[in-house]
């Protein structure tokens, strides 16, 4: 899947995730109003009903030979349809009344009360019946009858606002998400550029072994037996095969590093100790090249880390400042302990790095010009070095000019 597509799909996915919450609002908003006007309404017709109630108890009081009906015939109550039974839910007044409120006016007369609604044509209508005893001992049945307003149409405003807010809501979503998923996939795509250059570098580093491996079996082949051109040829065979194996071991490093699959360890630890560990390991290269290597301040230093790493880390250092000395040159190493930092200070009288090239030295495969020219290498110790560092939480400070090289490491104090 392309990253065009990938952005596409996760606006699409942030836009319908957004439309969806919205749909879920709009629907818990109608369903709330629906829930508050029903509730208004029948609570509007238990008060039509006590109204009625009322006024025929009044109505009793002040006319004792009055009808119970005329009540309901003085009552005016704005968008409410009144109706009066007996106890049998016969009609009293009006005289003519649709069977479904007769059916809701017998339910009354047996229950105490009633609440039903009925659609008549595009009208929604709603009733509350309710059955009283008057003073007098008469038995009779109150029912209120209304129609129930279209929610669409008394709450308009509220519902073209949040259909209005709604629409420029996702029309927003799509943009930002649009914006949000572009910047989500930038590392997805630096992580992927520095993949293809990675297995680029790879495959050219690996590729200059091979080949010499594959030039001197054949140029070995070609050739009658001769134990002296067998033996150079047997040699380069094993430089190379080494060199190659250094690489694919450095690759395997920095892939588990970045696996987090490397097995680690977090103990206490003198820093002095692996230094001089990793010194006594350099010196027999130190030897080979002609180079002297000196140990300066060597004071103890307790750090909190993994042994093996912190070890390897300095003698990546180590290896570079004698790589890149001439001979002749001089590698100094130096413990220092001062305030919360313990520090690995490794100076040499090598080559030196460009000023433009500093940036660059931890990057996987990065080699310089005059490194290239220099030594053999892959590119790869430093890359190793700053993830040990970044393991341990130190830092790596390298200056250079073109007499030598000074890098410092500063570790945290141990706890």
């Amino acid at each position: 899947m392309t990253l065009s597509r990938l952005r596409v799909r996760l606006t699409v996915w942030y836009a319908g995730t957004f439309a969806v919450i919205l749909l879920l609002l709009g629907a818990g908003i109608f369903l709330a109003i629906g829930i508050q006007v029903s509730s208004r309404l029948d609570a509007s017709l238990i008060a039509a009903t006590s109204a009625v109630i009322r006024a025929t108890h009044d109505l009793e009081a002040e006319r004792a030979a009055g009808r119970a009906a005329d009540a309901v015939e003085e009552l005016h109550i704005p968008d409410r349809d009144l109706y009066f039974f007996d106890s049998t839910a016969r009609p009293i007044t009006p005289p003519s009344v649709d069977d479904w409120i007769v059916a809701a006016a017998r339910v009354a007369a047996k229950s105490g009360h009633a609440d039903t609604q009925h659609t008549s044509g595009e009208r929604e209508l709603r009733l509350h019946a309710t059955r009283f005893v008057t003073p007098s001992g008469t038995t009779y049945i109150a029912a209120a009858v209304a129609e129930r307003p279209a929610i669409v149409d008394q709450y308009a405003w509220l519902i073209g606002t949040f259909g209005a807010a709604a629409l420029f809501g996702i029309v927003l979503v799509v943009v930002g998400g649009f914006v949000l998923a572009r910047q989500s996939t930038v590392p997805v795509e630096r992580s992927m550029e520095q993949m293809r250059r990675f297995m680029a570098d790879a495959a050219h580093e690996l590729r200059t072994p091979v080949a010499i491996l594959r030039a001197r079996s054949e140029v070995a082949l070609a050739h009658a037996r001769d134990p002296a051109g067998d033996a150079a040829a047997f040699q380069a065979i094993e430089r190379e095969a080494d060199r190659m194996g250094s690489i694919v071991g450095d690759l395997l490093t920095l892939a588990r590093a970045d696996a987090g699959d490397l097995p680690v360890v977090r103990e206490p630890l003198y820093l002095d100790d692996v230094a001089s560990q990793a010194v006594e390991a350099a010196r027999a290269l130190a030897e080979r090249k002609g180079v002297t290597l000196e140990v300066g301040a060597f004071e103890e230093a307790k750090i909190l880390g993994d042994s093996n790493l912190a070890r390897r880390l300095v003698l990546i250092v180590l290896d570079n400042a004698i790589k890149y000395t001439p001979s002749g040159g001089n590698v100094r190493l130096d413990v220092i302990a001062r305030d919360s930092k313990r520090s690995v200070i490794v100076s040499d009288t090598g080559i030196g790095i460009p000023s433009e090239q500093l940036p660059r030295i931890f990057e996987r495969f990065y080699r310089g010009e005059s490194a290239r020219r220099h030594a053999e290498g892959a590119g790869l110790g430093l890359a190793i070095a700053q993830w040990i560092a970044d393991f341990h939480g130190a830092r790596i400070a390298v200056t250079s000019q073109s007499g030598g090289t000074r890098v410092q490491i500063d570790f945290p104090e141990g706890v």
